[in-house]
């Protein structure tokens, strides 16, 4: 809507006086933006809208008409700014009377001088009446006021022809600066006019003397006659007579007229014909400037003319005028085609719509233009969406189009693209990356682009199809002539009529565009038979997440676009079920490759062990899951009408399965590692963090890792993920809004403890089983008998022997992990124990020294091991004891407690393992 101008203001007229048909010039301010914004010009109260020709703001040209008024204001009235006012006024002088035989640059309308020459009781001729200059002097106009005049001389009037000539008048209008002698000089031309005029009068007579004779003589036979014969006799000769003189009289009459009427008639119809041509002549050359100005393109231009033209020719009875304004309907109606098809034609903006329809309005098209272009609109608009598809699939085969590398610290907001450069880094474990090739995130499959481009084209267009709809509802495509016309009214009550029609054209356009993106990224979502019109993508593989990731950026985007135009939630509801199985689907596919990516860090265990004894593992896994829950962290958040990802029980289902099935990958992936072959294990990159000041031992580099090592280091990794890795993974699902966490972490939780169960047993039977194997051989070694043995001198070499061996265990544990230390000795030493009361309770009877012997190895053992005693060993231990016969005897007691004290003191070096703090146990 063009704003408000200022009313037109009049400030100059050139000339600012003259009579009827005086072309004058207007000047002034906000005089109109055209042609067409011109609508009204008066001068003197006289409308010259007709003759009125716009130059420019500042600029009319036109001709005076015929006003009443001798003196007004020039009044222009436009659209843009209404009435205007003036400053100026122009003066309308009455024009001078011309002669009939006086020479003039104009033509003469004579019908005001008709009743004075056929007036004959003036007794003169008809060609002395008007003489141009009466007084035979030269005429010096005066500048008296005409309304002054009037005032001074009320009733008469300075024309000497009028029958209120006043001499005073004349002579004061036409002579008040005339000398005293030329007005003698006047005097003197007026005796000698009239001399001439007693001689004109005079020689008239006597041109026509023959017929007075022939009357004369005719009339006093008749009275001769009458006399003699009586009144009857020559009643019949008297009248042939008069008729002969009559026709005589007429014929002469012609004689002497003949050629000036002749002339005159010609005149009059020659002036009459140029009359009529300068009068309509804008009929006459309508047709031709209709067509000139629709080569130009001044459409509005051809509209003002036929409505002039209609209004003024369109019920005329003129067969000429019919002919003409026939050829006129014949190039609106050209004009009405033309428009009509530069309304259909593609692409077109809103504006040039606005104005077709516009034009088509002001020139009564038939039927409903703005409904059809409505049509058009929308079926292009369905097209260029099925173009823009069978493009990219015909693409699609060995094509991938590449995006450079974007700039994600720019404050500017990039493409949706640019978010798949933004992947979080791994501080531990640096080595954890995608198996893919780092140039796949600047890589677009030929799907992504297709629907960037497919809601793009919509977002583009559906604005201008939705603001044509809205302006076709509310009236806003007409023009005033529309408004009053009543025709805009009636293509209210049509959109009233036709919203079902158009509220089905939306939906089609947003049911073309989900299923469109649904053939692209969710096949599978389609309905038999659609797959032909909306599929057709060849599905090498499925996108991944970060792609799908980008793809409900997008649609979202599209989404926000489309509802800011204020389109009905109703019309738009079927764009956020796509996203909602969009969102759905990427988190589906987001975790089944998170599930493939924690498979292959069994590939990326380095076997880097920490003061912890922790291996980069469980910390590569954790941030795994992390980096995965970070790239959904959009897709699960809900956008402004968007429901919540997780309201379908299946989607939960599915989710806690697919969470339980990557952390049961990952226990998998523990479960091989640890009982992998020796062969198979790489070992190039061993070490060991030898910063820890608790180190007892090392694993150099040149050797090689065991599989008890392998074993230990998974049983430590198991404790950390149990204690914090799962927790914390548990509270990131929770964060994120993931449903069921407490059966994901209780199922993981159980596989994570048999998985450790399990390598606990193993190792334990590693190490555990050469230990208790030893020791019946190592007891009867030398054919010992408990039944004749000598007094003990100390603990035997094969419990030394059993001990060094619990040390080696304990320094490989302690190398590894020190917290796992006390369960492995614990359950080493129940082993021990176990065995050694079993060999115990086997032998049938002891000697006093064997029973010594025994005792002294079973309480060297128990005291040496005494920190990782547990109740089932010290069952053992007791039942061991129990087995044996009493001491009897002081000396033997004492002889039992010196023997403990040698064998202390002499291993105090090896059993310094066995002697930490006790607040270093730890029960399991």
């Amino acid at each position: 809507m063009s704003r408000a101008r200022q009313p037109p203001l009049v400030t100059g007229i050139s000339p600012n006086e003259g009579i009827s048909w005086t072309k004058v010039t207007i000047r002034g301010e906000n005089l109109g933006t055209g042609p067409t914004d011109l609508i009204g010009l008066t001068i003197c109260g006289h409308n010259c809208l007709l003759t009125a020709e716009w130059m420019s703001a500042s600029k009319i040209v036109c001709r005076v008409g015929q006003a009443k008024n001798d003196k007004g204001d020039i009044i222009v009235t436009t659209k843009s700014g209404g009435k205007g006012t003036s400053t100026v006024s122009f003066k309308l002088l009455k024009p001078e009377k011309i002669g009939i035989l006086d020479q003039s640059a104009v033509w003469v309308d004579e019908m005001n001088y008709y009743d004075m020459r056929t007036d004959r009781n003036k007794g003169i001729p008809p060609l002395s009446l008007r003489p141009a200059n009466p007084l035979g002097i030269e005429i010096d106009k005066g500048r008296f006021p005409q309304k002054d005049l009037e005032a001074l001389f009320p009733g008469m009037s300075a024309d000497f022809t009028s029958e209120n000539f006043s001499a005073a008048w004349y002579l004061i209008e036409n002579h008040s600066t005339t000398s005293f002698d030329q007005l003698k000089t006047a005097v003197v031309n007026l005796k000698k006019q009239a001399n001439k005029k007693n001689e004109g009068s005079l020689a008239y007579v006597k041109g026509g003397l023959s017929t007075f004779f022939e009357a004369q003589d005719a009339l006093s036979a008749i009275h001769q006659k009458l006399e003699a014969d009586g009144t009857e006799k020559v009643e019949g000769s008297m009248t042939q007579k008069l008729e002969n003189v009559l026709n005589r009289a007429s014929n002469t009459a012609d004689t002497l007229f003949q050629e000036v009427l002749g002339r005159k008639d010609k005149a009059d119809s020659t002036r009459n014909a140029l009359n009529v041509l300068q009068r309509f002549k804008f009929l006459f050359n309508l047709p031709l400037n209709i067509e000139r100005n629709i080569q130009k393109g001044d459409y509005d231009v051809v509209i003002n003319d036929y409505e002039k033209a209609k209004s003024l020719f369109g019920k005329t009875e003129v067969q000429v005028f019919k002919k003409y304004y026939a050829e006129v309907e014949t190039r609106i109606e050209a004009l009405r085609e033309l428009l009509l098809d530069k309304l259909l034609e593609t692409p077109s903006t809103l504006h040039d719509q606005k104005r077709y329809i516009r034009y088509l309005s002001d020139l009564h098209a038939p039927g409903d233009p703005a409904w059809q272009c409505i049509g058009a609109q929308h079926q292009w608009i369905l097209q260029l969406m099925h173009n823009c598809k069978e493009s990219y699939v015909k693409e699609q085969k060995g094509k991938d189009i590449f995006f450079p590398m974007l700039d994600v610290d720019s404050d500017v907001r990039p493409s949706p693209i640019g978010h798949l450069s933004q992947t979080a880094s791994l501080k531990r474990g640096s080595s954890f990356q995608s198996g893919r090739d780092d140039a796949w995130r600047y890589k677009a499959p030929q799907q992504v682009v297709f629907v960037e481009k497919l809601t793009k084209l919509v977002v583009s267009q559906l604005p201008n199809f939705w603001k044509l709809w809205i302006s076709y509802v509310n009236g806003s495509l007409f023009s005033e002539t529309a408004e009053k016309s009543g025709q805009m009214e009636r293509s209210k009550k049509n959109a009233r009529q036709r919203q079902n029609d158009f509220k089905k054209m939306i939906q089609e356009v947003m049911y073309s565009l989900v299923k469109l993106i649904r053939g692209a990224l969710l096949p599978f979502s389609l309905r038999e038979g659609e797959s032909r019109q909306y599929g057709g993508w060849e599905m090498k593989s499925e996108l991944s997440g970060q792609w799908l990731t980008h793809v409900i950026q997008t649609v979202r985007l599209s989404s926000e676009s489309l509802t800011a135009l204020e389109i009905p939630n109703d019309m738009l509801q079927i764009i956020q079920d796509l996203i909602l199985d969009l969102r759905v689907r990427c988190i589906i596919v987001t975790l089944q490759h998170t599930a493939e990516d924690v498979k292959r860090l069994a590939e990326k265990e380095d076997w880097v062990v920490d003061n912890e004894g922790l291996t980069s593992l469980p910390s590569q896994f954790e941030q795994c899951i992390i980096h995965s829950l970070q790239s959904l962290k959009t897709v699960l958040d809900c956008k402004p009408g968007e429901a919540s990802v997780f309201q379908q029980q299946k989607t939960q289902e599915d989710v806690c399965q697919l969470s339980i099935g990557i952390m049961q990958v990952f226990i998998d992936c523990l479960e091989q590692l640890s009982t992998k072959p020796d062969g198979d294990i790489d070992t190039a990159h061993l070490s060991v963090d030898v910063s820890s000041p608790d180190l007892f031992g090392s694993i150099h580099e040149d050797s090689s890792l065991s599989s008890e090592q392998r074993l230990l280091i998974a049983l430590s990794n198991c404790r950390y993920l149990e204690r914090h890795t799962f927790l914390n993974i548990a509270e990131h699902f929770e964060k994120h809004g993931f449903q069921g966490v407490e059966k994901i972490t209780q199922v993981s939780m159980e596989s994570l403890k048999e998985l450790d169960q399990r390598l606990f047993e193993m190792y334990i039977e590693f190490k555990a089983d050469p230990i208790v194997g030893s020791l019946e051989p190592g007891i009867y070694a030398g054919y010992f008998d408990w039944k004749d043995c000598l007094v003990p001198a100390g603990v035997r070499n094969y419990l030394k022997e059993a001990l060094v061996n619990i040390i080696a265990v304990h320094a490989e544990v302690f190398t590894i992990s020190k917290d796992l230390v006390p369960r492995v000795m614990s359950r080493v030493v129940e082993a021990v124990s176990e065995e050694l009361s079993r060999l115990m309770q086997c032998v049938s009877s002891f000697s006093k020294n064997g029973a010594l012997q025994a005792r002294l190895e079973i309480c060297a053992l128990r005291d040496t091991v005494a920190i990782y005693l547990t109740p089932e060993s010290n069952s053992s231990f007791k039942q061991a004891l129990e087995a044996l016969p009493q001491l009897s005897s002081g000396t033997d007691k004492k002889l039992l407690e010196e023997l403990l004290n040698k064998f202390k003191s002499s291993m105090h070096l090896q059993l310094t393992c066995f002697q930490a703090s006790s607040s270093a146990m730890m029960k399991t």
